[in-house]
Parts: C-alpha cells; sequence; structure tokens
C-alpha cells in the first residue's frame, strides 16, 4: 500500500464523544477561544451541512486530495470502521463532485460517523436521506475522476483548519469545529462553564421580559462585563 496511506489512528474515547454532542459547536468554540486555541477550531464559514438537522461527533480519520480525485477517498471509506469522522482535503476545489450517495451510503454501511468535505459533493437529495450527516463547500454534479495516490490519515488543513488524525470533529447547524485531540478534556470543561454562563443569561433576559410585561421594575438586563468595560472606557 502507498506508505501515504497511513492506519486508522485510535478512536477517542467514546465518553468525551458524547460528552461534546451536549454542546453546540458555538458553545465548543467559545472552550475553545477560552484556552487559547488559535482560530478556535472553526471550519471556513462555508463548509455546512446538507441538511440542517445533521448532527455529529467522531474521531477525525483524513484524507488529502485535488482536482475532484476521489480515489483516495473510496480508499479511505472501505478501510475505515465505525466511530470516524472522514475529514478531505479537497483543496476546496468547485468543479467537480468529490462524493454522492453511493460513497456517502457505503459510508454509512461501514458506520462512519459522518464526512466533511472541503470541496463538493453531488445527488444531494439521495445524501439527505441515507441520514449520514454530510458537511460540504458546494453541490457540483460534475464527475469526480480517479487519479490517486493522495494521502490518508496525514495531518491536513481542511476548511482552513489544521486537523491531525484522531482529533475531535464536531459539527451541526453552525458548521464544523475540530478540537485537538490533546485539548478535548480542556475544551468540553470551558464550554461547560460557557454553556451554565448562558443558561443565567437566558434566564437574567426572560425575568426582564416578564417584568417589563407586568409593569413591575426593570432589573439590569446589561452582563457585568458589559458595565466593567463602560467603566474602563470612561
Amino acid at each position: 500500500m502507498n506508505d501515504t496511506y497511513k492506519k486508522l489512528p485510535p478512536l477517542v474515547d467514546e465518553a468525551l464523544v458524547k460528552r461534546a454532542m451536549q454542546f453546540g459547536t458555538a458553545t465548543l468554540c467559545d472552550g475553545m477561544h477560552e484556552i487559547g486555541i488559535e482560530w478556535d477550531g472553526c471550519m471556513d464559514a462555508a463548509v455546512m451541512p446538507l441538511d440542517e438537522g445533521f448532527r455529529m461527533a467522531g474521531t477525525a480519520s483524513t484524507v488529502e486530495t485535488t482536482d475532484g480525485d476521489n480515489f483516495p477517498i473510496h480508499v479511505a471509506i472501505y478501510q475505515s470502521k465505525p466511530g470516524y469522522v472522514l475529514v478531505i482535503d479537497g483543496k476546496s476545489c468547485m468543479d467537480r463532485a468529490y462524493l454522492g450517495d453511493l460513497m456517502g451510503g457505503a459510508a454509512k454501511a461501514i458506520g462512519i460517523n459522518a464526512l466533511v468535505v472541503d470541496g463538493c459533493v453531488r445527488d444531494k437529495v439521495g445524501l439527505k436521506q441515507l441520514g449520514l450527516p454530510v458537511f460540504a463547500r458546494g453541490i457540483m454534479q460534475a464527475s469526480p475522476i480517479k487519479k490517486g495516490p493522495g494521502s490518508i490519515n496525514c495531518p491536513i488543513i481542511c476548511g482552513g483548519v489544521s486537523v491531525n488524525p484522531g482529533d475531535l470533529v464536531v459539527g451541526d447547524h453552525d458548521g464544523v469545529v475540530v478540537i485537538p485531540r490533546e485539548k478535548i478534556e480542556a475544551v468540553l470543561d470551558a464550554a461547560q462553564k460557557k454553556s451554565s454562563y448562558e443558561q443565567k443569561r437566558r434566564l437574567a433576559i426572560a425575568e426582564y421580559e416578564r417584568c417589563r410585561e407586568a409593569g413591575e421594575p426593570l432589573p439590569n438586563l446589561a452582563p457585568a462585563w458589559v458595565t466593567e468595560m463602560l467603566g474602563n472606557q470612561g
């Protein structure tokens, strides 16, 4: 086998994957920002789910290819196993589709958690009907080519973000985030703190609205950090 076709990385602990699924990607990005991860792990805004209802998380298995060549993607799918998210650095190619519903069907049959493509896919309706979360930069019906070799399970850049095999990948209606494997627990802890803060803010907003509608004295709605910053600027 080509020496750029490397073996699958170890799976991220399932308990961490399930924990990550409790948070939206926006909250996870906040968690990464809080601990100082560059770019907050967010892929480009153009890499979005084919269906807004798609949510996914799993261990990154990576592919590097270009010019609509899906040969290495075929290889990566057939050597994969349940629990992985196939993350494809397609160099943002918009001229050809990298995969369609047949490859998506094979990925689902194998147990792959999701497909993330920095490039185009086709058979949008068929892919959505599979129920396998697919995230892509665009839709293009033009056929892929099969050339190879490409690379499998090597470090890549996908959607502007560094992805190493074994990183944790999470996606939802807002897009895709990548959490470095060695930072997963720290990011999840920071995301939990952010989630707790947001819940308190939602309660404060609801109470303000209740008081306004009831004609009662209005509580302070601005977060403490806003008041603090205004004071510092005064």
